[in-house]
């Protein structure tokens, strides 16, 4: 079998004070991207009651899309684009960043339970001055397989493909396998893959996967292989090889140390490169920046940071 590169997760406080916690695989010192996924954050279930649920105050991004996509609960979303929309379990919402946005993130009175991942897609050189956008589509429940079912939320897979508009070729689908269930996937070998465990445990490609691995592998394969040795959710992401190198810090995306500096301070003098969020009425009127790391921050490439 091909080798598969499995990122156990590390938890990360999200969103400032009384932060939620995520398990993040992506950005890894040994990885950086699947395709042009550059981020993976998983997060739940977490019982609303007693962890306060999400309020995410209007931040800024750059260079990038957000892809939300929930199991269980409800977010709302309002950016500086002038969107305002709901995250639901089968809908996915894509946020193009361009060259600058906010937006704030708030689970809703009646969730009690929260639980999904927050994914960003990194945008080429040539599309990341891009324009705000906002994008929704409800992904319909298809048979993959015996015991196998999904939703494709971007991209296609198994003749089943999602509207959602990227600007390089990826994939993304929630798949769920029954106890003792078989997926053989038609790969293209032009993506790379990877497959997140949400719930359950699978052996993929050979590697065995828990509950928040992300087991990866690289462009090549036309089949690739997911035996579930119980009732098991995943996230299927893929996408060609993104060559180019990038900086990310907080949540900006940038090319060097300078351009984040620069992205850092507009932030907080409130730039209009990232407009404003109206009907935010969470805890905080908008979220600062952390102070910056000593020295210089380094690029990332396909397999980890330069030195």
């Amino acid at each position: 079998m091909t080798q598969v590169q499995v990122l156990s997760p590390r938890e990360v406080p999200l969103g400032g004070p009384r932060s939620m916690t995520v398990r993040r695989t992506l950005p890894h010192r040994d990885r950086s991207f699947i395709g042009a996924w550059c981020f993976v954050d998983h997060y739940g279930p977490d019982d609303v009651a007693a962890t306060g649920g999400m309020d995410v105050p209007p931040h800024p991004h750059t260079g990038l899309q957000t892809v939300s996509w929930l199991f269980e609960g409800e977010v709302e979303h309002r950016d500086s684009g002038g969107a305002h929309a709901m995250v639901r379990p089968g809908e996915v919402n894509l946020m193009t960043s361009g060259r600058g946005i906010a937006h704030s993130e708030v689970s809703t009175p009646s969730t009690t339970a929260l639980h999904g991942v927050q994914l960003w897609v990194v945008l080429p050189e040539s599309d990341r001055g891009l324009e705000r956008e906002f994008q929704h589509h409800t992904a319909p429940l298809v048979r993959l397989g015996d015991g196998v079912e999904g939703r494709v939320f971007i991209g296609s897979l198994a003749g089943h493909t999602s509207p959602i508009t990227t600007r390089t070729p990826l994939l993304g689908a929630e798949v769920t396998l029954a106890e003792g269930a078989t997926w053989t996937i038609a790969a293209d070998a032009a993506y790379e893959h990877g497959l997140l465990i949400d719930s359950g445990k699978v052996t993929f490609n050979g590697s065995v996967l828990e509950r928040g691995d992300l087991g990866i592998v690289d462009a090549g394969l036309t089949e690739l292989t997911v035996v579930a040795a119980e009732p098991t959710r995943v996230v299927l992401l893929g996408g060609t090889p993104y060559d180019e190198a990038i900086v990310m810090w907080w949540n900006f995306i940038g090319r060097d140390h300078d351009e984040i500096v620069a992205f850092r301070d507009e932030w907080q003098s409130r730039s209009e490169r990232f407009g404003e969020v109206d009907g935010y009425a969470g805890r905080l009127s908008w979220l600062p920046a952390p102070e910056l790391p000593g020295g210089r921050l380094r690029n990332r490439t396909r397999h980890g940071r330069m030195s």
